[in-house]
């Protein structure tokens, strides 16, 4: 493609220096002699011990080389080190930046540093920077007239600057991540996003490129990411003192995630109850209506894992003290315990002033001044918050916490919108961190949870994140959305987008919150919605139900409920390639809910889809996202082959069909050389962990998958408890080999049994065990094969 030329008018580059005086004359008075007659300031290079140093007249720029793939940008007036004190979202810099090899080399226009992977040069004419590939594919280009800008400000009280910088985009380049919003939209380019945490609109400035890398653009202050100009590229952030951004190179984006990851930190195990269904509505009002409603999914064999608490279950917000209707909330849970039911309670970050625990944490400076919210930056604020909240709910018996409001949200009108920016943090100017609540409330909890004790893993749920949460045992839901179809639409790229942010673990309330008209009864219709969300739920990370609805179980809703029960069914029986994955998400920095950009990236017919999705690397998932649609367009990608998972008829790859939806049915297609596991029909996750798991087999290619399990529960799994099983498909000999297992753990079955299913018209088909398996493996570790 074509390189943009640099302006070369006299008149633009007047205004380029003009620009460049205008934001740094008022804090570099040495720049006021240069006028729009006087060559652009000099730019002086040279190889620094981890990198490349420049100045470019009174701006200077440092290149950190972190790894082969990861490079760290820093540029602003004087020599700033980065754009504001603290990052507590990034992993200490001996693991998030260790270096690595590279040279610098320089000639009259140009300084290059080099790694095993990356070319970036610095113009020495416009000290402007280019990204390149190891074999000189052009990546990213910043702007050739004044890229950089630092504009002083008087924010919140602080002099500071409005910083940006501006990059030149390809014409055939699309942009993805940035957290979760509602736009509708899945391909970025040409819009424009604003990070501002707000209820359903989370901020996490990473960008994704088509092209192959990433920027993180390392602030948590709130953010403009601006492409309305299709040749402009323009960050933003309200308050920094320099231009700081890390460059991620893949080209894979499983890479690019890997590298997200190195630099923030890496995702822990969910426990294993966590992957199944939780049961929510807002609210249950009574100790007696839980148990209930538990006792009623036992009776009627719907599979469920968790029943959700929602809020005002207190006395005053704040306290760990409950309400009349909840007399022995610890013999409540113990029952539940009994009946393999974990449970979750709803905890607010913003406190009652009548409350006990706000009266201290406010007389004790804990709470963002002006605000009903406590200070999670505030090392003592968190202390607190967990002895005298967390901590004596966690006694009780409690196994999860719903941290509701984590924008953070104020007093109602429950107003949102990036509250924080002016406020004043124990950590700095609220101008600064505007964004960084959900990432210090969630760790706070983690850290706490963890040093009391590690019999139970940590999930925690929250409506906001931010760069680094995804190493708190922590999943995003996307907040309370309208139960419409278009609500509905809107979460499908939301999530996409969420998926590409680097956090893999997300989810929705199924059925949505809001009634359109926000009232509690739902309207004439919404079974059908019901039924299309919860299809899709399934292929959520984590599956869950909840909404501002009177009665929100699936027996409310009889023309739903057979089909609700058949796809719960379905979620339970895939719990052996779901906490597989879960395994590969911790392992190996893997991605579970996968937008088609990620596996086809060089495809750009998948670069605006945003209404399927793999969930891991075999199922094809293509929502019904019309009211009243019984079939709907799907993109097969290039594969051998695909197989339709309800029939398990054969398709080509690399077409679009039209695909039978009937309201019973979500369009799922499976990749050729996929194995699926999937386990018995049971009613809770751990119900049978030695099977017999039945093992689908897709030929058309070779095929690999892991098995994993360990004890579903507690942190031994980082101490090496845990058993894998590796299992081959070989095309060419028709041979599937079960192999070794490798690894035990405390309670691992001694003996399994697999059925082995090679999957074809109507065999194998559907969600339903198969019924004549073609072979039938008894595992005890050893290595067993079968044959087609």
């Amino acid at each position: 493609m074509k390189r943009i030329p640099a302006p070369t008018s006299a008149a633009l580059r007047a205004f380029a220096l003009a620009s460049l005086v205008a934001c740094l004359a008022a804090t570099t008075p040495a720049l006021a002699q240069f006028d729009s007659g006087t060559p652009l300031p000099k730019v002086a290079a040279s190889s620094v011990p981890d990198g490349l140093a420049a100045t470019i007249g009174p701006e200077s720029l440092h290149i950190t080389v972190c790894s082969d793939t990861i490079l760290h940008v820093v540029a602003g007036p004087g020599t700033p080190t980065a754009a504001n004190p603290q990052q507590p979202w990034m992993l200490p810099a001996s693991e998030a930046c260790p270096g690595a090899k590279f040279t610098v080399t320089q000639d009259e226009k140009v300084a290059t540093l080099t790694t095993g992977a990356l070319k970036v040069t610095l113009s020495l004419d416009r000290g402007n920077l280019l990204y390149y590939s190891a074999d000189g594919t052009s990546l990213l280009r910043e702007g050739d007239a004044v890229p950089r800008t630092y504009e002083p400000a008087l924010v919140n009280g602080e002099q500071t600057y409005h910083v940006a910088d501006r990059f030149f985009p390809y014409a055939d380049e699309a942009y993805y991540g940035l957290g979760q919003h509602q736009s509708g939209m899945f391909n970025y380019r040409g819009s424009t996003v604003l990070l501002a945490q707000n209820n359903t609109d989370v901020a996490i400035p990473l960008l994704v490129s088509s092209r192959g890398y990433a920027l993180m653009w390392n602030t948590a202050s709130l953010t403009e990411v601006d492409n309305r100009f299709p040749l402009t590229l323009k960050l933003t952030a309200l308050a920094g003192d320099a231009v700081d951004y890390y460059f991620i190179y893949g080209p894979q984006m499983d890479s690019i995630i890997h590298g997200y990851r190195n630099l923030t930190g890496h995702a822990p195990m969910l426990p294993q109850w966590s992957y199944g269904l939780f049961q929510s509505k807002d609210r249950y009002v009574s100790q007696d209506e839980v148990l209930g409603i538990a006792a009623r999914y036992r009776a009627t064999h719907f599979p469920l894992d968790a029943i959700v608490q929602d809020w005002f279950w207190w006395k005053n917000e704040g306290d760990p003290i409950f309400n009349e209707n909840f007399p022995d909330v610890p013999g409540e849970l113990k029952t539940l315990h009994a009946e393999n039911v974990h449970t979750m309670l709803s905890v607010w970050g913003l406190f009652d002033t009548k409350s006990t625990n706000y009266q201290y944490m406010d007389a004790h400076n804990m709470m963002v001044k002006g605000a009903h919210v406590y200070d999670p930056t505030n090392p003592e604020a968190r202390d607190y918050y967990w002895s005298h909240l967390l901590g004596p709910l966690v006694d009780m018996g409690w196994d999860a916490f719903w941290l509701d409001s984590a924008e953070p949200e104020e007093f109602w009108p429950h107003m949102g919108d990036a509250i924080l920016k002016d406020k004043q943090l124990a950590i700095g100017n609220g101008a600064r961190y505007t964004n960084i609540f959900p990432l210090e409330h969630t760790q706070g909890v983690q850290d706490h949870w963890r040093a009391a004790s590690e019999k139970k893993r940590v999930f925690l749920l929250t409506r906001s994140a931010f760069l680094g949460q995804q190493r708190v045992g922590a999943t995003v839901w996307s907040g309370d959305v309208y139960s419409t179809f278009w609500g509905l639409t809107h979460q499908v790229a939301a999530g996409m987008n969420f998926a590409l942010s680097g956090s893999p673990y997300w989810t929705t309330d199924i059925g949505g919150y809001w009634q359109p008209d926000m009232s509690y009864k739902p309207y004439p219709g919404f079974q059908e919605l019901l039924t299309r969300w919860y299809e899709y739920g399934v292929f959520c990370p984590v599956f869950r139900t909840h909404g501002h609805r009177e009665h929100n179980e699936p027996w409310a809703f009889p023309q739903a409920e057979q089909t609700l029960l058949t796809y719960d069914k379905l979620r339970y029986r895939l719990m052996p390639y779901i906490y597989s994955l879960a395994w590969r998400v911790h392992q190996d920095d893997y991605t579970m809910q996968r937008p088609l950009v990620m596996d086809w990236r060089e495809d750009a017919k998948v670069w605006n889809i945003g209404d399927e999705f793999m969930f891991g690397p075999a199922l094809l998932v293509s929502p019904v996202l019309a009211e009243g649609a019984t079939s709907r367009a799907v993109y097969l990608p290039a594969s051998p082959v695909w197989y339709d998972f309800w029939t398990g008829a054969e398709l080509k790859g690399a077409q679009q069909i039209n695909a039978s939806a009937p309201l019973d049915r979500i369009p799922l297609h499976v990749r050729a050389g996929s194995i699926l596991p999937l386990g018995p029909e049971i009613e809770y996750a751990r119900q049978s962990p030695a099977g017999p798991i039945e093992l689908r087999v897709y030929t058309g290619a070779d095929g690999d998958f892991t098995l994993y399990q360990d004890e579903g529960d507690g942190y031994a799994y980082e101490k090496g408890a845990h058993a894998q099983i590796p299992i081959h498909w070989s095309q060419s000999t028709k041979t599937l080999t079960v192999g070794a297992r490798s690894g035990s753990y405390p309670g691992m079955p001694a003996e399994m049994t697999f059925h082995v299913v090679f999957v074809g018209p109507h065999h194998g088909a559907g969600a339903s065990l198969t019924a004549k398996p073609d072979a039938i493996i008894v595992y005890n570790g050893a290595e067993k094969t079968a044959k087609q």
